[in-house]
């Protein structure tokens, strides 16, 4: 090591989605769709809120990839899943406004989960389509397949 090395300070180094995973997270979520009879978008993003991996099912609304985009920044950026401001962001709550956030992209609804590893955060899943409940229990089934969870706590 050369004394300008030794000099440099300390970098964090983090654990990040990777395609493999954020593959087989789509997977998931495609066969928790067809299980359901729907048809689905999906968008795994990694810690920085870039795309890792994306797909939309045949038939599935034009519109629903940009929204899953918008559902995984959402969840990594805040690292909670969409659905914790469902009644907070309503107009009078203590969160009324927050949909303007992060570029007016913040969604504030189910179907957006961050994505946590025993090495903590490490992307964020967004899936849209049919209605948000079903949407964010197909993300929920692809991370709980993946061997991860949606909840820092709950870290495998």
């Amino acid at each position: 090591m050369t004394a300008a090395q030794s000099s440099l300070p300390e970098l964090a180094q983090v654990a990040d989605m990777s395609l493999s995973v954020a593959r087989a997270l789509l997977d998931e979520v495609q066969h928790q769709a067809e299980a359901r009879g729907v048809r689905l978008a999906a968008v795994v993003v990694d810690r920085g809120g870039n795309t890792v991996a994306c797909m939309r099912m045949d038939g599935a609304q034009l519109g629903a990839g940009s929204l899953a985009l918008d559902k995984a920044v959402t969840a990594v950026s805040f690292g909670y899943p969409t659905r914790a401001w469902l009644t907070s962001s309503a107009p009078g709550g203590s969160d009324w406004g927050l949909a303007h956030t992060l570029g007016g992209r913040a969604i504030v609804f189910p179907g957006g989960l961050p994505i946590f590893s025993p090495a903590g955060l490490v992307g964020g899943i967004g899936v849209s389509g049919t209605a948000s409940d079903v949407d964010e229990a197909c993300a929920e089934a692809a991370v709980v397949a993946g061997s991860l969870t949606s909840s820092p706590a709950a870290a495998p």
